[in-house]
């Protein structure tokens, strides 16, 4: 009994953190059960309140960026709706020990896994969606992005390294770079890769590596743009 006390407490802290009290607090039970928990879990309303906040965060940067273009916009938005943006919100509203886990999940440290935070965000929105709507909904939304709104991060720093080398030369006036994978080793789960970027008009070349291509690419991108930044000084 004292549990279920303690929980409806915890809850209730919870809309007072939100803003927002539920009619229907079944809504709120199935936000934070994880599917190892119950048949009744979240992860439809982690569907739905995915495709809300992307919504709603699309509309408020629309109307807060007026110059902004749809690729920048996009960028925007994938910084605000990411896990680990999603995850910090979880940590601001203190979601950690009311998400519902499965007795594995409980004893495997699944409660710090920033996915599982960030889902039960979505899956809260999801919620509050069925229980109020769309208005009610994005309230929610803007008051938990309103700092993050406030204090929006240029566009250009939120371009990877890849793209802003190419962006570098290309208002140079000098050809893009070229990327050769140098190297793989380790086994086909854990492989390890080196490559080379290299510039066609210089012999600079630099090498980056990582647990995957695309990640390797990126570090030799950020190393050749760090030494050409460098150069030009």
């Amino acid at each position: 009994m004292n549990s279920d006390v303690n929980r409806a407490r915890d809850r209730a802290t919870l809309e007072e953190r939100l803003d927002y009290r539920f009619a229907d607090r079944s809504l709120l039970a199935r936000a934070l059960t994880h599917r190892s928990a119950s048949a009744n879990h979240n992860e439809r309303l982690e569907f739905l309140g995915d495709g809300v906040l992307n919504f709603i965060i699309a509309a408020a940067l629309f109307e807060a960026q007026p110059n902004a273009s749809e690729g920048d916009l996009s960028r925007l938005r994938a910084s605000l709706v990411r896990e680990r943006t999603l995850a910090a919100i979880a940590d601001e509203l203190s979601l950690g020990e009311l998400i519902v886990l499965g007795p594995g999940e409980n004893t495997d440290g699944s409660r710090r896994r920033s996915s599982i935070r960030a889902d039960t965000v979505e899956a809260i929105l999801g919620a509050i969606y069925c229980d109020a709507g769309f208005d009610s909904t994005r309230r929610v939304v803007l008051l938990l992005y309103q700092p993050r709104l406030a204090d929006l991060p240029s566009a250009d720093s939120l371009k990877d390294a890849k793209t802003q080398l190419q962006e570098w030369l290309q208002a140079r006036g000098r050809s893009r770079p070229a990327y050769h994978v140098t190297s793989v080793t380790g086994a086909d789960h854990a492989q390890h890769f080196v490559v080379s970027c290299g510039l066609a008009d210089s012999d600079d070349t630099v090498q980056g590596e990582g647990g995957g291509r695309r990640k390797a690419e990126q570090v030799a991108a950020r190393r050749m743009l760090d030494r050409l930044n460098q150069e030009s000084r």
